[in-house]
């Protein structure tokens, strides 16, 4: 038989019957994990919870039968025994549909819904970057107020709420009431009420630095559309009566001889003589301009009371501009609809946090108390120290409460934490909302939602307020520190200590509105202990070149003079180097205080936050390249550190190789460090030498099954200086990692160097740090 025939016989031979593949075996409370968008505890949640569904696997057949058929049928059943599970098990409760008919789109009017489209896509955006909350845009293509009515109730079962955006009025009105009346989640038009949130925040500080009372002032809109009807309703709830609230529209005032009201603009229709806008503003205290640009002219703001409040949001061209407003009536308080002036009332500071209060409490409604509970708390927020990076984003140096700064910024992410709890707050008390939480536990996940550094910086304030400890700040006079000193003082982390010429620390205190009732002032150059503290520095440093005479001049410096301080015990710690390079302030440390017993290398450590993870890298700042004995030293103090922060430490000595691969001396020290740290402290989980990828990734760590590394290191000891300092910095600046630091280990008592150029947030954190080690004396 021939080759080729013995070949074609094999063939049938060789294969084998297919296999008919096994029926998977799906259990239902599998079935349901897989499906569950939210913790069991409903009071655990953080918001923008389809993230969770979208993060879980669908690469395999398990994967997909959970995904859909046959394990999502055991979601659906469970919806359909008991509806209110479908928070539990769906997007529902972070999904909000923004539904327009195009019929006043901006300033463009009527332009159809189509056309409406980009708008509410924009305004999805808003959403989700504001506030995490997930967006249908629908655009429906009806004019019958009826028919929208309709298709948003067809919507309940879909959407956690509805934001009704860019309809005409006197429909937008309409609309709205009836599906207030027939639908249990909020409904909310934001051309109406997002604008009466933020307008009322603006005119609660307004009134206060113009000191005028609400039940006194006259107020007069131009315009009396859907938001100048909503901002007359609600700013009666500070008090303004309505009847000293006037009404304009094109026709003129809107009084009660007139026959072309419909019944909204009826409720305004006040018996008066007054026909005209510029009638109307004699003698007025306040103006909103919700109507067209180039309406009001300076003579007609001349006539106002003293101090006026003017409101011109016309946009993009106010009733009268900034600047004309401005040179017209010096003592007036402005606000536009603009971003390049002060004061811009823009509703992005409104409808993503009100609906997140909303969502999170599952509220039936967004009812007045809501709003007004929004207002207030934007009206207090204005009042807060302006953290750094929001002045970054205006490319400024610095925002104070004041004429100039009535309402916060759009991109102060504080407003999530400061609206949506207040919201959420105001649902549960006039009993709308569906779910219970504790408001102070939901404010603080808000915060670590945007801010994955703060589970660390929670930790360390509960630490912290302990026991109130003293912290010096050597550079005492700059604007940064004297924030920084005020928000620490107030919350009560720690007693500031400021050292500086006190007039000047007084005169930049005072520009800034902060009180220095109850924070200590110190010059170094006047101060009677700095002969005394000279001549103790003088002894410590005898034998290493110092004289008593530079000693003396030494101490008329404050970082010298802070840290005598703190080695005499006349403060708990030290925080420095905002305005001085970091050996200029580190040397004098190691200078004058011993190290922790049984150390005697100092370095530098960074917490790094990234990607829902915290690392700690060590050593970032002070050794260029330490010895096996230096490095274990540094890994045991970095465990400590994590430690403190209720952290178990998992350590990799990290390196170009992995366990051997690649001989060489630097290596051969990562191995003796090891040894050495095994030494003092068997306890500890520490392998290496490793690459940096390995150490952080279980796929990786897995091919070493004989590595004391079961699970990804969270600290990682770099094999010299360069290294570490380039890895956090390309981390901060390629992956936007949350960074805490330098955090200087070695020292006996609590000393941190800031870098240079720390924001007020960055100081305030070393700060807290500082107390918190003074309250921790095992670290």
């Amino acid at each position: 038989m021939s080759k080729r025939k013995k070949m074609k016989q094999a063939r049938p031979s060789a294969s084998k019957p297919k296999e008919r593949p096994h029926s998977l075996q799906i259990s239902e409370s599998e079935a349901l994990h897989y499906h569950q968008y939210s913790s069991h505890d409903p009071s655990l949640e953080l918001p923008g919870k389809i993230e969770v569904i979208s993060s879980k696997s669908c690469s395999t057949q398990r994967d997909l039968s959970l995904a859909y058929t046959p394990g999502v049928a055991a979601a659906s059943m469970a919806i359909a025994k008991d509806p209110t599970q479908a928070s539990k098990y769906t997007a529902r409760s972070n999904l909000v549909a923004v539904v327009s008919n195009g019929t006043a789109v901006l300033g463009l009017g009527d332009i159809g819904p189509l056309a409406s489209k980009p708008v509410m896509e924009g305004k999805a955006v808003l959403f989700k970057r504001f506030a995490n909350i997930n967006v249908f845009d629908i655009e429906l293509d009806a004019k019958d107020p009826k028919d929208v009515i309709r298709a948003c109730e067809m919507l309940e079962p879909t959407v956690g709420g509805i934001n009704l955006e860019d309809i005409k009025s006197p429909e937008c009105f309409q609309i709205e009431r009836e599906l207030r009346k027939r639908l249990k989640i909020p409904v909310f038009h934001d051309d109406q009420h997002g604008t009466a949130i933020i307008v009322t925040a603006a005119l609660i500080n307004a009134l206060q630095l113009a000191k005028k009372k609400p039940s006194q002032i006259r107020c007069v809109f131009s315009g009396a559309g859907a938001a100048a009807i909503a901002c007359a309703d609600l700013i009666q709830r500070l008090g303004i009566q309505r009847k000293h609230i006037i009404l304009c529209d094109k026709s003129g005032v809107v009084h009660a001889g007139r026959k072309d009201l419909d019944e909204f603009k009826a409720q305004y229709a006040h018996k008066t003589k007054l026909r005209s806008l510029p009638e109307a503003m004699k003698s007025a205290d306040l103006f909103i301009g919700l109507s067209v640009g180039g309406l009001v002219t300076s003579q007609m703001l001349k006539g106002m009371a003293k101090n006026p409040i003017i409101f011109a949001l016309a946009n993009p061209t106010p009733e009268i501009s900034y600047d004309d407003a401005k040179s017209a009536r010096p003592d007036a308080l402005i606000a536009t609809g603009r971003s390049d002036f002060p004061n811009q009332i823009n509703n992005v500071l409104g409808f993503p946090y009100i609906f997140r209060g909303a969502l999170d409490v599952e509220s039936s409604e967004i009812n007045e108390e809501m709003k007004m509970a929004a207002a207030q708390a934007l009206a207090d927020l204005a009042r807060e120290d302006v953290p750094d990076f929001v002045s970054k984003a205006y490319n400024v140096d610095s925002f104070s409460f004041g004429p100039d700064y009535l309402i916060p910024k759009p991109f102060d992410t504080r407003a999530l934490f400061w609206v949506a709890p207040a919201v959420a707050k105001a649902a549960m008390q006039t009993k709308v909302a569906r779910r219970k939480i504790e408001i102070e536990d939901y404010r603080e996940r808000l915060m670590k939602s945007i801010d994955r550094s703060r589970e660390i910086l929670s930790v360390l304030m509960i630490k912290a307020k302990r026991e109130l400890r003293s912290i010096v700040f050597p550079e005492g006079t700059e604007p940064k520190i004297i924030r920084a000193a005020h928000i620490l003082e107030d919350e009560g982390i720690c007693h500031p200590i400021l050292l500086g010429p006190k007039e000047i620390i007084e005169k930049n205190a005072k520009e800034l509105r902060v009180s220095l009732e109850r924070m200590t002032l110190i010059d170094p150059r006047t101060d009677e202990r700095r002969k005394l503290f000279g001549e103790k520095f003088f002894k410590l440093r005898q034998r290493k070149g110092l004289s008593a005479l530079e000693a003396r001049r030494l101490l008329e410096r404050g970082t010298y003079f802070g840290l005598m301080m703190v080695e005499e015990g006349l403060a708990d710690g030290l925080v420095s180097g905002l305005t001085k390079s970091y050996p200029e302030t580190i040397r004098p440390a190691l200078q004058i205080l011993p190290m922790k017993e049984g150390y005697h290398t100092a370095a530098g450590l960074y917490i790094v936050a990234v990607k829902e993870r915290v690392f700690f890298f060590a050593d970032t700042t002070v050794n260029m390249e330490p010895s096996a004995e230096k490095l274990a030293e540094i890994a045991l103090q970095a465990a400590e550190r994590a430690e403190f922060f209720d952290i178990q430490p998992r350590i990799a000595m990290l390196s170009f190789s992995n366990f051997g691969s690649a001989p060489h001396p630097m290596n051969k020290r990562i191995v003796e460090a090891i040894r050495l740290i095994h030494e003092k402290r068997p306890d500890l989980i520490v392998d290496g030498e490793m690459q940096a990828d390995t150490a952080v990734t279980q796929e990786l760590l897995k091919r070493y099954p004989f590595s004391d590394l079961k699970t990804p290191a969270n600290i990682l000891i770099f094999p010299n200086l360069s290294s570490g300092n380039i890895a956090y910095k390309l981390l901060q600046r390629l992956a936007n990692a949350e960074v805490i630091g330098p955090v200087l280990m070695g020292p006996k008592k609590p000393v941190h160097v800031l870098q240079q150029g720390s924001s007020v947030n960055e100081i305030v954190n070393m700060a807290t740090i500082a107390a918190a080690e003074a309250n921790d004396r095992t670290t």
